[in-house]
């Protein structure tokens, strides 16, 4: 299908520059646009782009002030990368949902299943599940004993969902997460360890989404919670009896240790580490590989490890690269102190 830069426009409540008449029909990133593409400019960093771009339409921030001739249709808006994400999302959910269960899909007797709902070829349900409505749940998909997912939820191949856990509404769980897995629970006992039941489960609300072969660990008793509008990245480690708060997002390879307790709308970057037993308040940003071990109180942005204050790592940072010289000079300073010495003996 074919859109003209008026339509988009009216669709996303822009003003346009330049031809309201030229269609697109698909995107482009901006460095490789194409004629009959639409494309966006978020980031100024790529703003260079734009006056050699071949893509038809390019979406901007209102305040973008074009330093040179461009020869795309602008459409502005207030936050560009928002208004592609409206666009894709348009395109998304005009794609025809499949409906229907898989002649070699499993579905437990006593599992009840939602209207219009796909369950894949290979795809198992479990006794007392419950589905619920418009969900797509992929070939080799694994629902176990009584889980319960809510309506308009996306299911991809080889998930696993261990028994007894909840999903909510439109969520999504990409290949391979595996929810419900027993946390890293061993109690020492001599020189061995025996392994301590883990008989909680897992309750992920509203509007998450999970990336490929990110792990949640089922609690040890109670639950492990997601709270709603959560964003995980591929291979993310959440241990037991975790609780991540509304809206916070974490990039790959993050790894949350048990009984850690995490507020709202808080920002991950990759490999960040987070001991057990802590809490961290609303609004705190860790950079990537930060390493906490003990609580956040407030909102703050922390870098290394152990994390601080991101003004402080820098400034660290920079006194680190002069240690060497820091070092020689050190070294010199006590050889003077020496040869003085020895002329104040003399005296």
């Amino acid at each position: 299908m074919e859109f003209s830069a008026q339509q988009i426009a009216g669709f996303l409540k822009g003003t346009i520059e330049g031809d309201p008449e030229v269609k697109v029909c698909s995107f482009s990133k901006i460095e490789e646009g194409k004629p009959g593409t639409l494309t966006f400019l978020a980031n100024l960093k790529y703003a260079h782009h734009i006056y050699n771009t071949h893509a038809s339409i390019v979406l901007v921030n209102n305040d973008f002030k074009p330093e040179h001739p461009v020869k795309a249709t602008l459409i502005k808006v207030p936050n560009a990368y928002a208004a592609l994400a409206m666009l894709l999302n348009l395109v998304e959910q005009s794609k025809k949902a499949k409906v229907g269960i898989g002649s070699t899909a499993f579905v437990a007797t006593s599992a009840t299943l939602g209207d219009n709902c796909y369950i894949g070829n290979f795809a198992y349900i479990g006794d007392n599940a419950k589905i619920g409505n418009n969900c797509q749940i992929y070939p080799h998909a694994y629902i176990g004993d009584n889980v319960e997912i809510d309506d308009n939820c996306v299911i991809y191949p080889n998930v696993t969902i261990y028994e007894g856990c909840k999903i909510g509404n439109k969520c999504i769980l990409h290949a391979g997460c595996v929810i419900g897995s027993d946390g890293f629970g061993f109690a020492p006992e001599g020189e061995t360890y025996k392994k301590i039941p883990q008989l909680g489960n897992v309750i992920i609300e509203d509007n998450v989404e999970i990336g490929a072969n990110t792990t949640i660990d089922r609690a040890v008793m109670d639950s492990t919670i997601i709270r709603k509008g959560v964003k995980l990245d591929n291979l993310v480690q959440i241990a037991h009896n975790v609780e991540v708060g509304e809206n916070t997002v974490m990039a790959a390879q993050v790894g949350i240790a048990g009984s850690v307790k995490i507020g709202k709308h808080c920002m991950f970057g990759g490999q960040v580490g987070l001991a057990g037993h802590i809490h961290i308040a609303d609004h705190v940003v860790f950079g990537a590989q930060a390493g906490v071990i003990s609580d956040v109180k407030e909102a703050a942005t922390l870098l290394g490890a152990p994390a601080i204050n991101a003004k402080n790592f820098m400034r660290s940072s920079a006194i680190f690269n002069r240690l060497p010289d820091m070092y020689r000079m050190l070294g010199q300073m006590q050889r003077d102190i020496e040869l003085l010495r020895k002329e104040i003996n003399k005296q």
